[in-house]
């Protein structure tokens, strides 16, 4: 074997050896669908034990459940009929907040930078499809364009935001859910009283499955559609029944429901 040779296998080696011991693995591998789409599948694992897990996409819904242990496992679908799925790169990036995860598309301004969900597809019809396993406890933030996010069974607070698409979450803890042409679906199992949640949608109606215990001030708000509550409220200011200013139990937490058309329900996660 040339010296060159020599020195290419030890450096590979070195790289490898230093993603196993950051507890990581990466994969891809193409092939062709029934669906006459090019695929390419993506793999990634890592280990979190706290801060918060961001999943930022574009084109293609994102799916989350309980990871085991501070595992964290993300696979990946990668297909496009028109574009080549392997121009879509997925790149992560830790920090001392957790870690960010993108689908980041060919094309000038495109980076993978948490909290910053601005990615552009340049005219690239590649989706991205994520099913994630999140560790207990781990802040989970979901972010994507054009597909639904799905978040179920998980333990840490939790924000999902759509455009095109309906954003489905249920958390032990606390969460927000926005989107524009959807419906929002949210259950929660905990309501801090100093916590701020906002749902949103504009085509699209708004349940919340809240715990019994609820204290918040709440606002709703609708144009076509009504507003219901399985809880108390104590109205404040003006009420009608398309909007709702009032507080539920002591208040304290900032609760607010907003849509265009569709209705608003806050319901009793213990009753359904």
């Amino acid at each position: 074997m040339s010296r060159s040779k020599r020195w290419g296998a030890a450096v590979a080696s070195v790289v490898l050896a230093g993603a196993l011991a950051a507890g990581l693995f990466v994969a891809a591998a193409s092939h062709a669908g029934d669906d006459g789409r090019k695929h390419e599948s993506w793999s990634w694992t890592g280990t979190l034990s706290s801060g918060q897990l961001e999943i930022n996409g574009v084109n293609g819904e994102i799916v989350a459940e309980p990871g085991t242990g501070d595992k964290v496992e993300v696979t990946a679908d990668k297909s496009g009929r028109r574009s080549d799925p392997a121009e879509v790169k997925i790149d992560v990036v830790k920090d001392s907040d957790g870690i960010t995860i993108c689908a980041v598309y060919p094309g000038a301004g495109n980076a993978c930078e948490p909290g910053d969900h601005s990615s552009h597809t340049h005219n690239n019809d590649v989706e991205v499809n994520f099913h994630v396993l999140v560790p207990g406890g781990v802040r989970f933030s979901a972010n994507t364009v054009n597909g639904g996010v799905k978040v179920h069974g998980l333990s840490g607070p939790v924000k999902a935001h759509t455009v095109n698409g309906g954003c489905d979450i249920e958390t032990s803890s606390s969460g927000e859910a926005a989107t524009v042409n959807g419906g929002v679906h949210a259950v929660l199992g905990k309501v801090p009283a100093s916590g701020k949640l906002d749902f949103s949608t504009v085509n699209g109606s708004i349940t919340l499955l809240l715990p019994d215990d609820l204290s918040a001030d709440v606002e709703g708000s609708t144009v076509n559609g009504g507003i219901e509550s399985d809880f108390p409220v104590t109205m404040s200011g003006r009420w009608g029944p398309r909007s709702m200013h009032g507080t539920i139990g002591k208040g304290g937490a900032k609760l607010t429901a907003s849509t265009v058309n569709g209705s608003i329900r806050l319901a009793r996660a213990s009753a359904q």
